[in-house]
This record gives structure tokens, C-alpha cells and sequence, in this order.
């Protein structure tokens, strides 16, 4: 269903199902020209025919799924990200209207009679002054309960009365009423999104009218579509409504609000149809926000087509990486991808059994060569070595495509990894700087106050109390802080919320004068994250604005501190970030590296993160290169193969617009793919995974030699002592008093009846150290009768074939360290120009070290 758009995948596809053919077309040349050599090779090429086109299916299955899981993967994080930045932005709202609601300027306004002249004057003045901070809200409506409409903030689309049903909704409820379609309150517009309240007489508490905040949608959504639309424009964003119709479009023009499309709120794979085109799509709904729902039904979705869903940037996720990492990284699979694991487990076994297949057909035909004139066997022989050299170039073609093939994929889920990464670092300083912009809202609207205000003008008695009122009622409103408090022009603490005693009664003399000397109530002052006694000696931001006397703005009578509940508000964001992805940790942190919050219990708040200078530089140069706000790298750190994705917090409308206002802050993401390997492990990787340089053959005569690894070197034996080559995974593991005997082994040597022979580690009799076993593992049946000693056939354990050559006599020289009796490769072979020595061992010997 996915093949027919994914171009490469079935290309390569195609050139699976050629070397399936070439396979077919080897063995049944072998089973033609030259069947009596071929007999032993024949069972083994029939199921390395068979394995690889059970690798086709699973690599092209495998590609499509993560190429799917991918696209998916990027369209619901960025769903996700989108529901849930409008759903914190929309809980403020909650918060504004209901505090707002009780001003007491404005409740004075609405219940009074005079609502003209410099009543009115005062009140839209206020209004703007408002709306001069929360630059959210496009306009702000005071009205009377029976819809006229008192003032309002924005004279550009006056109104005069409203008859909207929202406003016997609010006057029937205790709380904000959210109301979200076109009204009266903003004529010239299809629709609004408004936040009321019911306001009452301070004095007698009577409902006096109803104040409507109507918030600013469409630039919001635009900004949301801007920041987490997928920057190629192939998908679209939609904001849904409970019966899925469009609400908001990123690209009206391809689907405009107000239809309806399909949704997939499972993430299922699978293709749906809208408008004749089919799509994949992602789709999520609200997530409870500190108690607030989100609007009904509303849902975030991401819709590709599929003719454009797999369109590659071009981009290689590996370019310019250290192959060392590259390969530390793969030697991981199977922790950040079981199916890319055990599809490069699968090739490599097959791999292997094609080496095997040749290596054995080589031994057949260099240990018969010597009967070949008596015989008359040599150009069957021949012709086996002509099938021999097919299956190994068709090989080696096979496990380049192969290799190709997994590059492929794991540059497909390495890519999803780093995509979603960078997008999440850009998420956090988002959700950061939002939140962020609205303390430094709430403290500056705080401070205009006039209880506030006039308290700290004119103190007398009962005045701390009725402060320490208005301030609790604050708090109850915004929980996302910890403390508020007043404090007079002398820097002393009049009054203040909290659960726990006041630590301190004075505002420090630094702050206190940074305070009184901002320059009007547009302005404010924020301590730079650090411990403070206000907030149990923990780190957090404060937020401070000047308050004036209500007569002389002019004249700062003290300010209003806000102290932001740092610890759980800063590690919801993150944790909302990384959303249970085990291996991953967030961090908010300065240039420096402190630490401002973390989901990494090793790095608490007020701790210098471990990441080292040089590092944290390099990867803010790749932020700054790459210019989308978010950069990455892949790097070794705590031990550990890591992605780093970092983001600057750069702001939210007019918030960070002025410098030096707000502290720099950093949200960086470390995704761990597994311990480093040292190099002595990759040497390893990497020896499996590469042939050894061929050594140098002679014309002719000379001997033939079966050339392996075994104890991290490389060792051979006379080929006509060697029979065959079978994977280790078919020995009998049994315990024994000799320790180089490690199992027995069920074979038939040359086709006849079956015979148990015991296995020895050929690395532990020839250098002391036993072998590892891995999946390379081999065992070499050797007939050690060749070799005069009269014992029969074993099997000898060893790391990997190699090849089958022919050497002269000339090559072989004594080995150094080969005098004494107990060694058991007295000679080297001298190959490559003498650049390679390989041991040989000598049968005799190692007959007599058996005992045998």
C-alpha cells in the first residue's frame, strides 16, 4: 500500500529480486556442471537462496515501516506540541478574565451611574493599559447586564450593545464562561474566541454586568502554525473541532476551516482519503492543564499526502559524523531499534554463510587437486571453482546492497530521532518563554492595582491586611506561584501569601533600587535564577514591577514581587517535553551551564551540568547554522553515545525584545543510544565486518594453506588436513577436566555416516586466552592423520574464516617465537610483501598438545 510511494525502497526492491535471480541461476549451473564437486555445497546454497529471499521481504517490510513510523512519529509529535502550547496559553486566559473581573477600578465603573466623560476616560484608559501588557487580547468589553456595552479597549470597531446569548451564559455562572463562534462583540469577523466573567459591586455584591476578554486567535494560531507546521509545507496543520471540522487551517487554501476531514486519534498506519487524495495522519486531542480541559473536542492534526509523505530533504543524518561514533552507534541497534537489529543480524549471518560456502567449496577443491591427474577430476574441478568465484562476487554484490540497504535504514531512524530531538528543545524554550511572558505580565498589571497602589501611598491601619487580601485572592487565581509580596519604597515586606512563614522582612538593596528606577509600568525587573530564602532556599525566578502613587505615577511608593513556583512548573514542562521517553533527558540551563530544571535526577536545579564547555559551544554553533532555532549533534557523553538537541529561548512576542532584561536559557535534550564502545571493541566490530587484506598468491606449486582468525590473529592450516567449516551454534556444549575442550560436534565428514568429534579452542592452546564466542564463531573439522600423528578427526574453534590460498614454499620462515616444543606455529607465512605474517600451525604439534 506504501511501496508504490517510496521510490528507493523500490528500487531497491528491484535489485533485491535480480540477485535472487543470479542465486537461482548460480545453483542450478552448479547442479548442471559439475554435480559430484558440488554435493556437499548444494544443501547449503539451496538455504542461503532461500535466507535471502526471506532477507528481501524483511528489508523491504522493515524499510517501509520505519520510513511510515517516521512520517507518523514527526506528524504527532508535532500535533502534540501544537494542542498542548494552545491549551497552556488558553488556561491564562481562565486566570486573567477571573482576576480581572474583580478590579476593583473597573467594578467601580460598571456599577455606577456615570459611564461618560472622565469616568469613561479612566476606564478605557485602564483597559489599554491592560491590554498594553496582555498584548494577547485584541480587544477588552465591559457591559451592563443588559448588554450594553459600557467601554471597551479597541475604538477601531466600536460597539454599542450586544445581544449575544454568551452573556446570560456568564451572568448564570460562577466562574469564566469560553465561548468560541462569531458574535456581535467583534462585528467584521467570523469568529472569536472570548474568555467572561460576571463582574459585581465591591460594596454590596451585587452582579452588575460582565467583562469579556476577547482573545487574540487568529494571531495565535498563526504563530503556533509557523513554529510547529512542518517547514517543507508538505502537511498541513488543522485545529479541529469536536465533530472534526477544520477551525483553523495553516494553509486555507488546500483545506479551508469549516470542513470535515478524518481523524486518526490512534495513530494508526494506515492511508485515509479526503477530498480524492490519500493521506497519512496524526492526530491529538487536549490534555488536562492544571485543571483546565481545553476547549471541547478540540484536537491538533497533521495531514501529508502520501505522494508527498516520503520525499526525502536530501539530507544525511550521518554526514560528517566520526565513524567511530557512526559505528558505536549501529553496535546499539538493538536497543533504539529491534527490528534494524535483527535485520542486520540476519545479513550478517548470511554473510557469513556465504564466506563459509565458499571457503568449504575451496577446500574441496584444493584438498582433491593432488588426485586430479590420476583421477581426471580437474576440470570438474574447475568448474567448481568458476561457481565458487560467482557466489563470491554475487556475494559481495548482495552484501553491498544489503549494507546500503541498512545504512538506509538507520539513516531513517537515526533522522527521526534527531528530527524529533530538535523539535522538542524548540517546544521547551516556547513553553518557557510563554509562561515566562505572562509573569512578567501578571507582576506589571499587579502593581496597577489601586488597593495595591493606594495601600503603600497611604498606610494606615487595617491597610496591610486588606493588601494581604487582594494578594491571596491573586494567588488563588495563579497557582503557578509560590509567593507574591508587597513591599514598601524602604524595601520592607508589608504583606504576603505563601503556605510558610515569611523568611525575610526586607527586600535586598540591590533589587529594591533596580526596582525603583524602571521607568513606567511597562517595564520590570527579574532576579536571575538562584536560590532564595522566599521560596525555601530553592532556585526560582521573582518578578518585580514598580508600584506608583495613584496621584503621582511619577513617584515609586515600593513594587510587588512574584515568586514563580519554579520546581514543579519548570519540570512539567519537561517531562510534557519528553513524555516518558526513557532515554531521553531534558534540561533548562544557562550559557554557563547551570542547571534550571531538569528531568535528570543527577542534575537538580542550581547544579552545572556535566556536559563539557567545548561540547555545549559546538553544538550551539550548529544551532546557529542551521538556522531553524534547534541544532544537534550526535556525541559521546557520560560514557554514553548520545543526540544532542539544543533550542534559545528567543522569545514570545514583546518578551526577550529588550536586552538584558530576561536571563539567557538553553533547553537541551540528550537522547542515550548505549555505552561506548572502546576501541578495542570497535577494532572488533569492525574485523567482522571487513575482510582482511587478500594475501599475495603464487602462479603455481607451493601448498595450499585454509587461512582463519583465531585469537586476534591470523592463522592457517594445511588444506589438506581441513575438511570443512560449520557455524559453532551447532556444537554441543559439555563440560570437561580439559579446558580447551569445549563440546562436541555431530558431523558426517565428506557425506558419509555421522560421528561425534570433540571441539577445542584453538585460541586457548595456541596463545593462553580462550576464545569469545560470538555469532562469527566457526569450527574447522580437521583430520589430524595428514599430519602423521594417527588420530582421527576434531574440530578446532576459531573467531572467522578467512580464505583458501596457495603460498610457496619460500614463504615460510621460522617463527620467532616458535622454537620451543610447546609452540604451535613454529613457521610464518610471509604474504603482502612482507607487510602480513600468518601462523602456521603445525598438525604434530597440536596433536601432541591434545594428547592425541
Amino acid at each position: 500500500m506504501f511501496l508504490p510511494y517510496m521510490p528507493d525502497v523500490a528500487r531497491c526492491e528491484l535489485s533485491l529480486r535480480e540477485l535472487n535471480q543470479m542465486w537461482q541461476l548460480i545453483e542450478s549451473s552448479a547442479r548442471m556442471n559439475c554435480p559430484a564437486e558440488a554435493r556437499l555445497l548444494l544443501p547449503a546454497m539451496v538455504t542461503t537462496r532461500t535466507g535471502f529471499a526471506q532477507l528481501e521481504q524483511s528489508l523491504i517490510t522493515n524499510l517501509v515501516q520505519e520510513k511510515v513510523k517516521q512520517v507518523l512519529t514527526r506528524l504527532g509529535t508535532q500535533a502534540r506540541y501544537a494542542i498542548d502550547i494552545l491549551v497552556r496559553n488558553l488556561f491564562e486566559r481562565t486566570a486573567d478574565v477571573g482576576f480581572l473581573a474583580t478590579d476593583a477600578d473597573l467594578c467601580a465603573f460598571v456599577a455606577g451611574s456615570d459611564h461618560a466623560g472622565a469616568a469613561l476616560d479612566a476606564a478605557r484608559r485602564r483597559l489599554a493599559a491592560y491590554r498594553d501588557k496582555y498584548t494577547v487580547y485584541d480587544d477588552i468589553v465591559l457591559l451592563d447586564t443588559a448588554g450594553r456595552v459600557l467601554v471597551q479597549a479597541d475604538m477601531g470597531t466600536p460597539v454599542l450593545r450586544s445581544a449575544d446569548p454568551l452573556l446570560a451564559a456568564t451572568l448564570a455562572a460562577d466562574g469564566y464562561v469560553e465561548t468560541f463562534r462569531a458574535t456581535d462583540l467583534r462585528p467584521g469577523t467570523s469568529r472569536a474566541l472570548v474568555y467572561s466573567h460576571r463582574m459585581r459591586d465591591s460594596r454590596s455584591g451585587e452582579t452588575v454586568g460582565v467583562l469579556c476578554l476577547c482573545f487574540n486567535f487568529e494571531h495565535e494560531m498563526d504563530a503556533i502554525f509557523a513554529a510547529y507546521r512542518d517547514p517543507s509545507h508538505r502537511a498541513n496543520m488543522l485545529l479541529l473541532d469536536a465533530d472534526n471540522r477544520v477551525v483553523s487551517s495553516a494553509d486555507p487554501l488546500w483545506i479551508p476551516p469549516g470542513v470535515r476531514v478524518p481523524v486518526n486519534a490512534g495513530g494508526a498506519a494506515r492511508p485515509l482519503l479526503f477530498g480524492g487524495r490519500e493521506y497519512l495522519v496524526q492526530t491529538f486531542g487536549c490534555t488536562d492543564y492544571q485543571g483546565y480541559p481545553g476547549p471541547a473536542g478540540w484536537k491538533a492534526q497533521l495531514m501529508v499526502p502520501l505522494d508527498l509523505a516520503f520525499r526525502d530533504s536530501g539530507a544525511d543524518a550521518m554526514d560528517g559524523i566520526d565513524a567511530d561514533l557512526v559505528q558505536g552507534l549501529l553496535s546499539h541497534a538493538q536497543a533504539f531499534s529491534p527490528p534494524l537489529h535483527a535485520l542486520m543480524t540476519a545479513v550478517t549471518r548470511t554473510t557469513r554463510t556465504i564466506g563459509r560456502i565458499v571457503w568449504n567449496g575451496k577446500i574441496t577443491s584444493r584438498s582433491g587437486a593432488d588426485d586430479d591427474v590420476n583421477t581426471g577430476a580437474g576440470a570438474g574441478r574447475n568448474r567448481l571453482n568458476t561457481i565458487l568465484d560467482q557466489i563470491t562476487g554475487t556475494g559481495a554484490r548482495s552484501d553491498a546492497l544489503f549494507s546500503r540497504s541498512i545504512r538506509d535504514l538507520y539513516q531513517t531512524v537515526l533522522a527521526a530521532s534527531i528530527g524529533q530531538a530538535e523539535l522538542t528543545a524548540q517546544l521547551l524554550v516556547d513553553m518557557l518563554d510563554r509562561n515566562l511572558y505572562e509573569r512578567a505580565n501578571d507582576c506589571r498589571w499587579w502593581a496597577l492595582t489601586a488597593q495595591l497602589r493606594s495601600g503603600l501611598a497611604q498606610p494606615g491601619p487595617g491597610q496591610e491586611a486588606a493588601i494581604g487580601a487582594v494578594l491571596a485572592q491573586i494567588n488563588r487565581l495563579y497557582t503557578v506561584y509560590a509567593r507574591l509580596f508587597l513591599y514598601d519604597r524602604q524595601g520592607r515586606i508589608v504583606a504576603a501569601t505563601g503556605t510558610q512563614p515569611l523568611p525575610r522582612s526586607q527586600v535586598d538593596a540591590a533589587t529594591l533600587g533596580r526596582v525603583c528606577a524602571l521607568r513606567s509600568d511597562l517595564d520590570h525587573h527579574v532576579e536571575p535564577f538562584a536560590p532564595s530564602p522566599l521560596y525555601g532556599d530553592a532556585p526560582t525566578f521573582i518578578y518585580h514591577a514598580a508600584i506608583r502613587h495613584p496621584g503621582q505615577p511619577s513617584t515609586v511608593v515600593g513594587g510587588i514581587g512574584v515568586v514563580f513556583d519554579a520546581g514543579p512548573e519548570l519540570a512539567n514542562m519537561l517531562h510534557s517535553g519528553v513524555a516518558g521517553r526513557r532515554n531521553m533527558h531534558a534540561y533548562f540551563i544557562t550559557p554557563e551551564r547551570q542547571v534550571l530544571a531538569s528531568t535528570d535526577a543527577a542534575h537538580p536545579p542550581g547544579a552545572t551540568l556535566a556536559l563539557p564547555a567545548a561540547q555545549l559551544a559546538t553544538l550551539l554553533a550548529a544551532v546557529d547554522r542551521c538556522g531553524r532555532g534547534s541544532g544537534s549533534q550526535i556525541m559521546e557523553y557520560d560514557g554514553q553515545y548520545v543526540i544532542a538537541a539544543c533550542s534559545r529561548a528567543s522569545g514570545y512576542r514583546e518578551f526577550r525584545r529588550g536586552a538584558g532584561v530576561e536571563q539567557p536559557v538553553l533547553a537541551l535534550l540528550l537522547e542515550s543510544f548505549g555505552p561506548v564502545r572502546d576501541r578495542r571493541e570497535l577494532a572488533a566490530l569492525s574485523a567482522q565486518g571487513a575482510p582482511v587484506e587478500q594475501a599475495e598468491a603464487v602462479a603455481s606449486g607451493g601448498a595450499d594453506y585454509a587461512i582463519f582468525h583465531a585469537g586476534r590473529a591470523l592463522m592457517a592450516l594445511a588444506a589438506r588436513a581441513v575438511q570443512e567449516a560449520v557455524p559453532f551454534a551447532r556444537v554441543q556444549r559439555a563440560a570437561g577436566n580439559y579446558p580447551a575442550r569445549v563440546g562436541m560436534l555431530d558431523v558426517a565428514p565428506g557425506g558419509g555416516s555421522k560421528q561425534f568429534v570433540w571441539v577445542f579452542d584453538l585460541a586457548l592452546l595456541a596463545t593462553g586466552s580462550a576464545a569469545t564466542i560470538t555469532d562469527n564463531s566457526q569450527v574447522m573439522l580437521v583430520n589430524l592423520r595428514s599430519g602423521g600423528s594417527g588420530a582421527g578427526t576434531i574440530g578446532l574453534l576459531v573467531d572467522d574464516l578467512h580464505s583458501v590460498q596457495q603460498f610457496a614454499d619460500s614463504a615460510l620462515t621460522a617463527s620467532p617465537i616458535g622454537a620451543g616444543s610447546q609452540a604451535l606455529a613454529p613457521s610464518l607465512i610471509t604474504a603482502n610483501g612482507g607487510k602480513l605474517l600468518i601462523e602456521a600451525i603445525d598438525l604434530e604439534r597440536l596433536a601432541l598438545r591434545l594428547g592425541l
